[in-house]
């Protein structure tokens, strides 16, 4: 039997920071290429997908501020 290591501190909100921004991107180029022939359904497809970049952004600053546990007395 081996030894597991101990999941990495903050690995969950990394995962969630590089999905947003990802997705969020994804959804944007849809919505630019959607726009092309129907506009709203463009507009309603990119709006989303940049606040899903926002808040991927946002997750990046927050991470930044959080200490690591190996950094806590």
């Amino acid at each position: 039997m081996t030894a597991s290591k101990p999941p990495k501190p903050h690995a969950t909100l990394e995962k969630w920071i590089w999905i947003l921004i990802y997705g969020g991107l994804f959804a944007v180029i849809l919505g630019i290429a959607t726009g092309r022939t129907e506009e709203a359904l463009g507009w309603a497809m990119a709006v989303p997908g940049a606040a899903l970049v926002a808040a991927g952004v946002v997750l990046i600053y927050v991470r930044s501020r959080l200490k690591d546990s190996k950094d806590s007395p």
